[in-house]
Order: structure tokens, then sequence, then C-alpha cells
């Protein structure tokens, strides 16, 4: 079986961040983590190709190599990811579609012959036993959220490093919160499961095996939604990149919270956390309070960014313009 992993683009948008690439003479800000996990799922036997359609164009030389076009992608790649299928299509080749997006709207719209709803892990098996024998169901839907210990490491062989300006890797889903306006708790769940801490260094080790050397995205909604979790993992990571004269510069993804656990920060310097993105929404604490984002009104929001920095570590802050 060929398998084409194809990832849309994003238009231009702040997700495309495409002239602040420019600068770096990068293509695309990150490669496609989902399909690379996919692909690490798929039958050793198969043989796969995967297209960033933000990195490189799709030739109908693929289309015509490929039984099978898998595609992944988040909301706001819905246009693009439709006009793949569509092209995919007229070329006679069957299509599949998955990732956040095929949890955000009705299986409908994406057009795919097969749409994979939930997380991959448990689906893929049963669905590449089922493409094989032509007998795939249109919808496939995950029963329940699966253990992060059986996701595999990522198929780095797939891609270019050298295009992309951050490589990534994911340590948890989900995220202890109830913010109304967030899809994160209904797609991943409000209790966050996490890779154990051999994994995570496992998918290090191959990305410095590869020669990577530079800022790699923890791309976890919530990095710190197990704290106790966390913490054996940053001690585990400041061990890993001393050892390897830190060549690693890790951005992630947080709560506000972040700021009142001084161990936390300290432990986050100590392993090379240059950056961090923070959900602030709106210093109005009757919005935060409307959207049950109790969270950010327990604290002073300069305060608790303040407090971060003493750490060294940037603050990339979220905000929701237009609030009821």
């Amino acid at each position: 079986m060929n398998v084409l992993l194809l990832y849309p683009k994003f238009p231009d948008t702040y997700w495309s961040f495409r002239y602040a690439l420019s600068f770096q003479g990068k293509r695309a800000a990150q490669p496609p983590l989902g399909l690379m996990t996919v692909s690490a799922l798929l039958p050793p036997s198969w043989k796969r190709r995967l297209i960033d359609t933000n990195v490189e164009r799709l030739k109908d030389s693929d289309l015509e190599w490929a039984d099978v076009a898998l595609l992944s992608g988040m909301h706001i790649q819905q246009q693009d990811l439709v006009s793949l299928v569509r092209r995919c299509r007229a070329h006679g080749v069957r299509t599949v579609g998955g990732g956040p997006i095929a949890s955000s709207v009705p299986a409908q719209e994406l057009e795919a012959d097969h749409v994979v709803i939930g997380e991959a892990e448990d689906l893929v098996g049963e669905l590449a036993r089922d493409l094989a024998a032509g007998s795939a169901r249109p919808v496939y839907q995950a029963a329940e959220r699966p253990t992060m210990e059986c996701s595999p490491p990522p198929d780095l062989n797939l891609i270019r490093m050298k295009k992309y300006s951050t490589m990534t890797v994911q340590y948890s889903r989900g995220c202890p919160f109830h913010c109304e306006f967030c899809d994160i708790i209904e797609i991943y769940g409000r209790r966050p499961r996490t890779k154990a801490v051999a994994q995570v260094l496992a998918e290090l080790d191959q990305l410095y095996a590869a020669g990577w050397r530079g800022p790699v995205f923890i791309v976890d909604d919530n990095f710190i939604g197990n704290k106790v979790r966390v913490k054996e993992l940053l001690k585990a990571l400041g061990e890993w990149q001393r050892e390897r004269r830190m060549p690693f510069r890790f951005i992630t993804e947080a709560s506000l919270n972040l700021s009142d656990d001084r161990d936390l920060l300290q432990a986050m310097k100590d392993a090379g956390f240059a950056s961090v993105f923070l959900g602030i929404e709106t210093p109005d604490e009757s919005s935060l309070a409307a959207t049950q984002k109790h969270q950010n009104t327990r604290r002073d929001l300069l305060e608790s960014i303040a407090e971060i920095q003493k750490y060294g570590i940037e603050v990339m802050g979220g905000f929701i313009l237009g609030f009821d």
C-alpha cells in the first residue's frame, strides 16, 4: 500500500508566520507532528510519502503513486484541506481525513471518503486493515482517549528538517481547567495524560541524532496540567540537556498558575525553557468569570507575568478580542 500523508496550507493569518519565517530562511514554523506520529502507527510494509504543502508542492506524480491519502489539519486549514481532498479524488485516490479538525466540524464538511474522529493510537490499526481489504467504513470514532504510553516516536524520516524553524515534541494531552471558549477539553479531556519520561527523552535523542540544534516546541496545550509528573520530566530534561551542552531551547504553552510555583519555574529555567505561551485572554475579570476562566482571576496578571520573566522565560500572551 502506497500512502500519501498530506498537510494543508495555513492561510495568511497568525498561524502561517509567513512573513516572519522569510527572515529566517524557513518555509514553515513546525512540521506536521500528527501525521508523523500516524506514519509510525502504520504497517511497516506500507510505503509512505509526506507532503507538507506549506513547504513543498503536491505534484500529480505523487497522486499517481498513491493508493490512499491521509490528511490532517486544524480548523484554520479547512479550506485547503478540502481542496486537497478534491484533488485526490479527481485522481482516483481514496482519502482519509483526521486530526483536530475532524473533531470540530461535521464529517461531511471534510468531503473525504473516510473520516477519523478522535485520537489515532487506538484507531489506526483497524483503519489500516480495512483500507488494505477495501472495506473501510465512512467514519471511525475513538471509543475512549488512549494512554500516551502507546504513542510512538514520530517518523522523522518523512520531513526535511532544515525547512522548519522549530521541531516539535508532545508530552501530554488534556487540561484540568474549564475555559468555556476552548476546544481542548472537548477533544482531549480535562484529565491530563502524559508520556513517560523515557518516551520524551527517546524523542529528544532522535532529534539530536538527526542533527537538530535549536528551538523545540513542546506542543502541549497546558504543559503544567499535571504538575507532579512535569517536575519529574523537568529534572530529567535538565540532566539530558546539560550532558549534551544544552542543544535545545524549549518553548511551550501553560496556564497562568505557572507563576505560583517557583520550584517549577526554576526547573524550567534549568532545563532550557526560553518562552511560554499563556492564555491571558483579557484583563476584564467579568469576562474571565463569564467564560469560566477563573484561574486568571485568582492572581494579579502583571505580577504573574513579571514572576515568570524573572526566570528568563519570555511570556507570549494570547488575547481574545470581542467578548460578548
